[in-house]
């Protein structure tokens, strides 16, 4: 018995050992990447910026996505991912190297350029307080837009550490569905919208956007799938039409709930009496 004790205090030493030698490393994943990338490009559209190229590395620096927007020189592809290599590889905004060497310490620009691009716009990428990789952002208007497009970027994944739950209580929802308004947006993969028509609406189809339909009051004829007619860009990824070629006509009632995927084309196109709705968007 004593043999058996002391073996299994043996064993769990060395358990503790290993856990203390070992942590539990973040990962940024290419879906992250691509969550990053679309923030930026959020922001850029918000921002009115020109151009831009949008680079996205994982914590070694090595790339897992790039967007070039339009009109953006060729060359902010190669100074983008050089910006989000240095901010991931020194875990510093680039423009603190930048304001060094204005300073004066211009020795630092003798530092192999392949890992080192001392120009404003590199953003780390931390998640639960681990840097996972590096945001780089040239071509935008200004220095200073290549950053606020970087840290849109950076900032769309910090929401990952947190689990806080969201309550609303019946009278937030009422006043929410009296103005069809968004209950919930706080950057995460979906959002919670209190939907209320009182007439028909245009077509619309969202390329990123599945839309999960739960009917609380009303009726309307839908018209889902086809092909949008007249489809014009109102957001990236958000367009709006006059009419639907094809599709499948339903009419929906109280208690239907109606799975719209992403690129779908969708139409209230008849809403006879107010409909009250919940659309849950996911990404």
């Amino acid at each position: 018995m004593k043999t058996l004790l002391k073996n299994l205090f043996v064993l769990c030493l060395l358990a503790l050992t290993s856990n203390a030698q070992v942590i539990e490393k973040k990962t940024l994943t290419l879906d992250g990447a691509r969550r990053i990338i679309e923030a930026a490009k959020a922001e850029a559209h918000r921002l009115n910026a020109p151009g831009g190229v949008i680079a996205v590395v994982d914590d070694g620096g090595n790339l897992m996505a790039l967007e070039r927007l339009d009109n953006t020189f060729a060359a902010g592809a190669q100074i983008s991912i050089g910006k989000a290599r240095t901010a991931t590889l020194f875990k510093r905004p680039t423009k603190v190297f930048e304001d060094i060497i204005k300073n004066g310490r211009t020795a630092m620009t003798a530092l192999p350029d392949s890992f080192f691009t001392p120009l404003q716009g590199g953003i780390p990428i931390t998640v639960a307080g681990q840097i996972v990789g590096g945001v780089g952002v040239s071509g935008a208007a200004s220095a200073q837009q290549d950053e606020d497009l970087a840290i849109a970027g950076a900032n769309a994944l910090a929401h990952v550490s947190k689990t806080a739950v969201t309550y609303f209580d019946k009278e937030q929802v009422v006043a929410a569905f009296n103005k069809g308004a968004v209950l919930f947006d706080k950057g995460e993969r979906y959002m919670v919208h209190a939907s209320h028509r009182d007439k028909a609406g245009v077509v619309e189809l969202h390329e990123q956007d599945a839309d999960i339909i739960y009917v609380l009051a009303g009726t309307a004829t839908l018209v889902t799938g086809g092909e949008i007619v007249d489809g014009k860009p109102i957001a990236p990824g958000e367009i709006r039409g006059a009419d639907v070629k094809g599709g499948e006509t339903r009419k929906i009632k109280p208690g239907d709930v109606i799975v719209v995927p992403a690129g779908t084309p969708h139409w209230f196109k008849e809403v006879p009496a107010p409909l009250d709705y919940y659309v849950v968007k996911a990404r």
